[in-house]
């Protein structure tokens, strides 16, 4: 196959490389670009990170995640690429240097591309852009400083050049172009493409961002087998709105979703900021985080609330069901030989929805317990209620015994006191490396009751909750 993409501002062909083959590894053994750096090899530590480009805009990436054929028609700018062709320093180049930002210099190739990346869109939450580049020399502070200090510094001509160039790239041999025997590769233009090459090849692997799949590579060391790449299936990439709600594609990146989340959902877009990180967010799609089933899966829980369905596609056929309905078991879905996520439907406003992630790190951690509450009230009295909950149980699962034990019954902290025994009846966690059983079924009851409490500090006149419940009067 031929691999066509811009590395450091020059067009570059690559053939006969494996499709599994890790960009960091082409980077380091093959192009003998080491400034890219090999940390924790699994998407944690930043020293990877390169900048990628394409028609869409240049994110920041996880080069030890991200797989050869991901990087086809778009632009690829490592450490060695973030000054200019005549060895001038980039302006966050320049402030790591004056603001004494590195000691050892490890990780610091990372953070100047997260930063690069970061000056380029005209951000300034570095905290978050950063939270994803971990330093053990220097901290924090030095780092922040020069972030800050670069903030009003014109772009360089060389970093806005990529996203033009792209457009100028020959992909006429594209990278699902595999000869002779071995496994199938496809790399499909649609989720119509994607449906007949995978009805015919049901036991596929199918890669979007490959946040996960690639632990699979560099940590269990699969042979992954027939692959097909959704990088180009544009179609499931969009956001469709209407009056009622919002069409999500399978592939629209954890990035893209809390972008357009803010406003109409704020409480989803802001569990999804505590989503790994800015590199992975810029990777990792919805459907991704759906169909691998984990049952700490940070956005499960948030569509369950809201009562998101999952649409399925096999071929030419199409079926919907309740998202909470397709996870049957730890590591078992409801998902046929060849069907695969195609987008999914949330209501397009849920104003009593809170979302709650307990971790041990705020950035870039697993959940102990994360759970997500949608009430609505008729006056005082709940009328309906969703609560879902992962890290509770082998998938992500409804507390409907708790849902049971509030609806009907008045928004009072006498009521939630009472459901509270109900947790035990939903779920029965295990004990493990992130938490004990007892304390996921204290921490959930605790999490309902701070749902009451940060609702009622929303009360109308004579302290009832008001609209931001979802009042009907």
């Amino acid at each position: 196959m031929k691999i066509t993409f811009l590395l450091n501002g020059e067009t570059t062909h690559v053939r006969g490389e494996s499709p599994t083959r890790t960009v960091l590894e082409w980077l380091r053994e093959t192009r003998q670009l080491t400034g890219t750096k090999e940390g924790c090899n699994e998407g944690d530590c930043g020293a990877c990170t390169v900048m990628v480009t394409d028609a869409a805009g240049s994110r920041a990436l996880n080069a030890c995640l991200m797989l050869l054929p991901q990087i086809h028609g778009k632009a690829l700018r490592t450490i060695e690429g973030i000054s200019g062709p005549d060895g001038t320093l980039h302006p966050v180049q320049s402030a790591m240097i004056d603001h004494h930002g590195a000691q050892c210099g490890f990780c610091t190739p990372g953070f100047v591309v997260s930063m690069a990346a970061a000056h380029l869109q005209g951000r300034t939450d570095h905290d978050d852009v950063l939270a994803g580049n971990l330093c053990r020399c220097t901290g924090y502070a030095p780092i922040i400083r020069a972030a800050k200090a670069t903030e009003t510094a014109a772009v360089p001509d060389w970093m806005q050049a990529d996203q033009a160039a792209v457009l100028t790239l020959d992909l006429t041999e594209t990278a699902a172009e595999a000869a002779g025997v071995g496994p199938a590769i496809a790399q499909p233009d649609s989720a119509d493409a994607l449906a007949t090459w995978y009805l015919a090849h049901p036991d596929a692997t199918l890669i979007a961002g490959a946040s996960d799949i690639g632990l699979w590579i560099t940590k269990q060391l699969r042979d992954l087998g027939d692959i097909a790449f959704l990088n180009n299936c544009k179609d499931l990439q969009t956001i469709t709105e209407t009056d009622q709600a919002f069409r999500i594609g399978a592939g629209v990146t954890i990035k893209a979703l809390r972008d357009a989340m803010a406003v109409p959902h704020p409480a989803l877009a802001e569990l999804l900021r505590r989503f790994a990180s800015e590199q992975i967010r810029a990777a990792a799609t919805l459907g991704g985080n759906i169909a691998n089933g984990s049952p700490i899966g940070d956005a499960p829980p948030a569509l369950i609330a809201l009562g998101a369905t999952l649409h399925l596609r096999q071929g030419d056929a199409r079926r919907s069901l309740p998202l909470e309905d397709f996870f049957l078991d730890y590591g078992k879905q409801d998902r046929l030989p060849g069907e695969f996520v195609e987008a999914v439907t949330l209501p397009a406003s849920a104003p009593g929805l809170r979302c709650y992630k307990l971790s041990k790190r705020f950035d870039q951690d697993i959940s102990a317990v994360s759970g997500c509450f949608n009430l609505t009230l008729e006056g005082s009295i709940i009328a309906s209620a969703r609560i879902a909950f992962g890290g509770m149980a082998g998938v992500p699962k409804r507390a409907l015994a708790v849902e049971a034990a509030l609806i009907g019954r008045p928004f009072t902290e006498a009521t939630f006191r009472a459901a509270l025994p109900a947790f035990a009846q939903d779920f029965s966690p295990l004990d493990d490396m992130r938490a004990s059983a007892g304390y996921r079924l204290e921490a959930a009851g605790n999490l309902a009751l701070r749902y009451l409490q940060e609702i009622s500090g929303d009360a109308g006149p004579g302290g009832r909750p008001n609209s931001v419940l979802g009042v009907r009067a």
